[in-house]
């Protein structure tokens, strides 16, 4: 798949990401996502375009709306450095494509890249292939089932 790259750095938290100010629609947080450190990424983003963070992605409280407002953006890949826990296990739950790498300092914002979730490589655009870690085990499971609701059906579905 091919994106164009969006580049933040360390510890974007949940008030960064959803504003506890537009708390009343998820369209109103998707508008206002990030603004504080990327102006205008909600009326930029194209669908499969590629998030890359520093450290600590999503410290913070546990909102739910921003694995929503992520994915509805349009995001196809999320790669950082390290996520917050409670963040990473959500966006798992929730089929949010991610990945964990230290790639912020060799890409450059809005720069076109391929990637594939599936072999955990991004392709830049001077031909350096770039590995990252991706899911494993039942994550990747319930990943690959559409998030943990889906899986869990089907593996209800399987046992009658």
């Amino acid at each position: 798949m091919k994106g164009k790259v969006f580049l933040v750095g360390d510890n974007i938290d949940t008030d960064v990401i959803a504003p506890g100010g537009y708390l009343n629609s998820i369209q109103q947080l998707k508008e206002h996502c990030m603004e504080g450190v990327y102006p205008g990424l909600s009326k930029k983003v194209e669908h499969g375009d590629v998030l890359i963070v520093g450290k600590n992605f999503k410290c913070g409280s546990s909102r739910e709306q921003t694995v929503i407002i992520l994915k509805e953006l349009g995001f196809g890949l999320i790669l950082a450095k390290s996520f917050a826990r409670i963040f990473f296990r959500n966006a798992v739950n929730q089929a949010l494509p991610l990945g964990i790498a230290d790639v912020a300092s060799v890409v450059k914002d809005g720069e076109l890249i391929e990637y594939s979730i599936n072999n955990r490589t991004l392709s830049l655009r001077d031909g350096r292939i770039i590995t990252f870690a991706g899911l494993q085990g039942p994550l990747k499971e319930i990943f690959q089932a559409e998030g943990l609701i889906n899986f869990v059906k089907k593996k209800l579905a399987l046992q009658t």
